[in-house]
Formats: structure tokens, sequence, C-alpha cells
């Protein structure tokens, strides 16, 4: 339904997570003043430009881009001025100074994928699903001069299943974030919403950037928690375990499982036969389902067992990280 009191917006974001929020906006019935994305890049082996997801649908929308290298740089923030928003929405974008925040008359309110104040952070799905937890959601909130400490707009609930990895849960946030954008951004218009105070019970769990060396599985963790990797790593940038072949290693990653019922292995060790690929954490046992060897594509587990030799089986081991 068509708002009969359009706002005039700028938004600001960068991959695809952010797109259906200003498509939401858009068909809604709001008017976006501009959109304001990440400068493009070179990427590939032949370092061709390359849009962000949130550029390439602003092109096709017919509405006009932004690309700034810096956010304070004087002519950018004369550029915002003029475009005289009521209203600037961010998501899935980079800190704003207090310049650029501080602009419009309704304020600026960013889509966050947790229910803040848990997971603050740049990997809040990915988190939530490693840490074993069964409830997310979305959170809109003021930006403040900190990262996700503002005062939380309005929120959404929902489960994760335990089958859920983390593009399962990408994808569930990112469709009812639009919703809750679209929400927020009307009722704040109408004079509905006043922001209030994240209030910070028991444990504050955080949502750092994930770096390479925090994808290794450790076999020293149970098969729940190594579970519980494989799925926050899946399908990016994937759950790496490295095996011992004989006098060398390889890396294979890890892009789901399941908790097996065989008990019979070895605890930290790994089996394999025609039929399974059996890894035993400190306690409990997963069966691997499907993976990546280094250099190939992605397989399941039975196009995997088939294609390696018996000798390979035979060396095979894997150690707890040090």
């Amino acid at each position: 339904m068509k708002s009969k009191n359009p706002i005039r917006f700028v938004f600001m974001g960068t991959p695809e997570f952010a797109v259906p929020s200003l498509k939401s906006m858009l068909d809604a019935g709001h008017h976006c003043a501009a959109v304001v994305t990440a400068p493009d890049k070179a990427a590939g082996r032949g370092l061709k430009t390359q849009f962000s997801a949130v550029k390439s649908f602003a092109i096709e929308a017919g509405l006009d881009v932004l690309q700034p290298e810096k956010l304070k740089n004087p002519e950018f923030l004369e550029q915002l001025a003029l475009l005289q928003a009521d209203l600037f929405i961010v998501v899935a974008f980079r800190m704003l100074p207090k310049e650029v925040w501080s602009m419009p008359p309704l304020g600026c309110f960013n889509l966050h994928s947790s229910l803040l104040p848990q997971y603050r952070g740049a990997a809040p799905i990915q988190w939530a699903i490693w840490n074993g937890e069964t409830e997310s959601g979305v959170s809109s909130f003021l930006l403040d001069e900190e990262i996700d400490t503002g005062k939380i707009l309005k929120q959404k609930r929902i489960a994760i299943p335990r089958d859920f990895n983390a593009g399962d849960l990408h994808d569930e946030l990112m469709k009812i974030g639009a919703e809750l954008v679209v929400e927020t951004a009307e009722e704040l218009s109408l004079g509905l919403l006043e922001g209030k105070e994240q209030a910070i019970e028991g444990e504050l769990k955080h949502a750092p950037k994930i770096f390479k060396e925090d994808t290794f599985i450790d076999i020293a963790q149970s098969a729940e928690q190594i579970l519980n990797q494989i799925r926050a790593l899946s399908p990016y940038p994937g759950a790496v375990l490295r095996l011992n072949l004989g006098d060398t290693t390889t890396d294979l990653k890890v892009f789901s499982a399941e908790i097996s019922e065989n008990q019979m292995g070895t605890p930290q060790s790994v089996e394999l036969n025609q039929k399974e690929f059996l890894l035993f954490g400190a306690k409990g046992c997963l069966q691997l389902t499907e993976l990546q060897p280094s250099g190939r594509k992605r397989m399941k587990i039975k196009d995997f067992l088939n294609g390696i030799g018996r000798d390979w089986k035979e060396k095979i081991s894997v150690e707890p990280l040090k």
C-alpha cells in the first residue's frame, strides 16, 4: 500500500542485505533523494569494475548515486544538505560521522541484524548461530557517536531453526528487516516513535569481524560446538578442517554436517569409509555431508569419498589447534 505521507529519504547501504529495504521504501511510495554506497572496486582476474549490490539496484531504479571516499568530505556534506531529505536510512553501510547522522530533521536510523544490545558488531548473524542461539531478529535504532549503541526504535524477533546456517538466517533477517525499515520510517515521520536506551541485562555478547584464523575447526571442541561453527560459516567463508596426511597437510572447507550416533571412534579423530566421513570431537561425533577440498569445487560427501584413494584414507589424522 502506498503511503499517504511520502517521506523524502537518503538511503545508505552496500551489500545485498540492504537492497530489499531500499526496494520496500520505494514500493511504499516514499521518495529516495539519493543512494549513498561504497566506491566501485576492481575485482577478479581481469580486475573488472564491480558495483555494490545497492548501486546496481539503484541504477536500475533510476536513482541518483553518491559514492564518497570520505564521509567528512565538505563537497559530499554539501551534496547531502542540498538534497533536503527528511530522513537518512542506513542498512549495512559504515560508521557515519556526526556531521552526517545529525543532518536530517527526522534523524538517521540504522537497521542491525540482531536483537540489540546483544551482538553489536560486524558479524551478528554468524555469531548468533556460532553461540547456539535459538532466537534472533532485527533492530532499528538511532545513530549516535558509538557503534550500535543508539536508542532502540523497533525490533522484530524470529526463531532460529536447528538446520539453519548463516545464509538461511541472513535471508530471513533481510526480509523482516525490510519490513521493519518501512515501519520505522513511517512511524518516525508521524511522531509515533521515541527511542529507548539499550537495556543491558545479563551477559553482553559481541559480534566482532570474523578473520581467517577464526575459521579453523578445533577438534578439541564438542561435536555440537563444531556443528555450530560450521553452520555459522556456511555458505561463506566456510569452516576449515586441517587434516594431516603423513608428512603433509590439506585443508577442507566444511559447509554442512549432522550429529551422528556413532560413538565408536577415538575422541579428537577422524574416520573415513566409502559412505561416511566421521569427525569425532572431544564429545560426540559429526557426519560431514558437504565440503570443498583445497583447489576443487564444493561437493557432496559421496562424491568426495569416491574421488580419494585408499592410501589417503589410511594416512589421515587430525589434531586440536595449538
